[in-house]
């Protein structure tokens, strides 16, 4: 399985520094994020992306895949075109796209045939430069918060082009099982994200809700085993994007929890080969 991590939380460090971090995680490559702030970014992306990948290659890793801002949710905006290409000729095979929301007062399946027609311009830009679209499913009010949502927006459409992102911490939040889950997008499955989820109570405006915490691999609501188990029954072999959403901790120890994930993640892989 191909291990790469999302280097959101790697946010100031430069792309040298972040190959540094990479290799010390004991991933084999990054799942980029591409947006404002960080070093490869929609406004220098045609000069900045080739060049780190260059550097990732003399280092032995690779960018298969990068994360785009998530109002990336139309091909309108006046950098679309131009992120696609620089993706395809930097030879980055996968861009995760932003998010779309039902609201109240919305209908849910107008919202469903928006995104659709949404989803048909990010397939010609996807023929167009040979990168392929994919959608990450994530719990809430996204559209795509579980696999039969997510397959009521990209069924139909060319998987060579359009794929979807599996989020193990989200669906084991909204989702179905998780052998169920992977089953269901079999067809579209193209990269996979590993990180582990808990609810928790909060109040929100006088009243009990729940809300969600990122917590250390191994310590939340996913099942693993099943986890890697399937994806071996499916002979799965794209990217596995250790998301390391450590947010708020400084980014030395978003290192160090990396680390832990992964030696978390190859014990119990392990185990069941």
């Amino acid at each position: 399985m191909q291990y790469v991590m999302f280097t959101k939380h790697l946010e100031g460090r430069s792309i040298p520094e972040i190959v540094e971090a990479l290799t010390s995680v004991g991933v084999s490559g990054a799942d980029l994020c591409v947006r404002s702030g960080y070093p490869v970014n929609p406004e220098n992306i045609h000069q900045a992306l080739p060049e780190a990948s260059r550097i990732f290659a003399e280092e032995g890793l690779s960018i298969p895949l990068v994360t785009a801002p998530g109002d990336f949710n139309h091909t309108g905006l006046d950098y679309a075109e131009k992120y696609y290409a620089a993706c395809g000729e930097a030879g980055v095979g996968q861009i995760k796209i932003g998010y779309w929301h039902w609201s109240p007062g919305s209908h849910y399946w107008d919202e469903v045939d928006r995104v659709r027609n949404v989803l048909d311009g990010f397939q010609r830009l996807s023929e167009n430069t040979g990168v392929k679209t994919v959608v990450h499913n994530h719990s809430g009010h996204s559209m795509g918060l579980n696999s039969s949502s997510i397959m009521n927006l990209v069924r139909g459409f060319d998987p060579e082009h359009i794929g979807v992102f599996a989020d193990v911490g989200h669906l084991s939040i909204c989702g179905e099982p998780i052998d169920m889950a992977l089953d269901i997008v079999r067809d579209y499955l193209a990269v996979m994200s590993f990180k582990d989820l808990i609810r928790v109570p909060q109040k929100q405006e006088g009243r009990k809700s729940w809300g969600v915490d990122v917590v250390r691999i191994g310590t939340g609501f996913g099942d693993w085993e099943t986890v890697l188990k399937t994806l071996r029954s499916m002979h799965f072999e794209g990217p596995i994007s250790m998301h390391s959403e450590y947010g708020g901790e400084p980014v030395d120890t978003v290192i160090d929890l990396a680390r832990t994930d992964m030696r978390f993640i190859k014990s119990c892989d392990a185990m069941i080969s």
